[in-house]
């Protein structure tokens, strides 16, 4: 689609990328290395991946998170999502999956990691 940011991306972003999906720097990172990993073909959300585009991604997840890890021994930890439908707050309509490195003191009660999408719900 011509008018799809992921799927006329400036092939300079790329930082690595597999037969059937690249990753990219998050260009609004939550923190320090926030990568994006995009299955090639223009497919909504998650639940639209197929079989192999789900490996490959799994793949890039995999690749970027250890290289994260080679370069920064800061990074503790990780934060994996992605948001499937304007209620989730997808914004861009082509599917990505958000890698984001956390590290110790990042915020001050970590506990409840993605649960505090919703306020109040990330403390139990």
């Amino acid at each position: 689609m011509s008018d799809c940011i992921f799927c006329s991306i400036d092939r300079s972003r790329v930082v690595a990328e597999n037969h059937l999906a690249y990753a990219i720097q998050d260009g609004f990172p939550v923190t320090e290395g926030h990568t994006l990993i995009i299955p090639k073909r223009h497919v909504t959300d998650y639940f639209g991946l197929s079989q192999e585009e789900l490996l490959a991604c799994n793949d890039l997840l995999n690749t970027m998170k250890q290289l994260h890890q080679n370069h920064d021994t800061s990074i503790a930890g990780f934060n994996i999502g992605m948001n499937a439908g304007e209620a989730a707050g997808q914004t861009i309509f082509h599917c990505h999956i958000h890698l984001i490195p956390r590290r110790i003191g990042d915020v001050e009660n970590p506990k409840g990691g993605i649960r505090h999408l919703i306020p109040g719900k990330g403390t139990y």
